[in-house]
Order: C-alpha cells, then structure tokens, then sequence
C-alpha cells in the first residue's frame, strides 16, 4: 500500500486551473481500483492519496500521468507500506509481512 502526498509547487490560483482534470484523473483511478482514499491537506498546500497497486513502479507511472505533475504545480512523496492491520472495511487491504 501507498501514501502519496502531493506538495504544491505553484501558487493555489495555478492549482485550481487543472483540478477539473485533476478530479477526473482522481476517478479514473478509483474507478481502476488504485485510489482507496484522498483529500486535501489542511492548511492547503497539497493533497493526500492512499493506493494500492502491485509495485512502486506502476504508482510512480500513475502520479506522473497526474494533471497537476504535468502541468508541473506539485511533487509527489510516495511512501510504501503493509497495512498489516486495518479497520474491519478495509479487511480486503490487508497485507502480510514479506517473509
């Protein structure tokens, strides 16, 4: 599993020209499966993501593909993770420890 936080690297007014196809990119991945969760941070300097994909390769591709990378007003953290525990919804994310 991953967390990948966005950082604004422009000013919120150039932030909010691609959020319409920030969004739809968004849906996109939730519609994939990817995306299990995401909003903005507050104060609103970036955004938060939690996804799940079968290595860091393929969610280094989906954030490059990220309106907001493309149009070069934010960066990504990306930080993997085993969701070892989770609440009993998410039981499904559930991951084991690599031997």
């Amino acid at each position: 599993m991953f967390i990948l936080e966005l950082t604004y690297t422009a000013p919120v007014t150039a932030v909010d020209e691609q959020l319409a196809a920030h969004v739809a990119w968004l849906d996109e991945q939730y519609e994939a499966g990817v995306f299990i969760a995401s909003g903005r941070k507050n104060p609103r300097d970036g955004g938060v993501i939690i996804a799940v994909a079968e290595d860091r390769a393929r969610i280094e591709e989906i954030t490059a593909a990220d309106p907001f990378v493309v149009a070069g007003v934010c960066a990504y953290r990306v930080t993997e993770f085993y969701a070892t525990k989770t609440a009993p919804a998410l039981a499904s994310y559930r991951e084991q420890l690599p031997a």
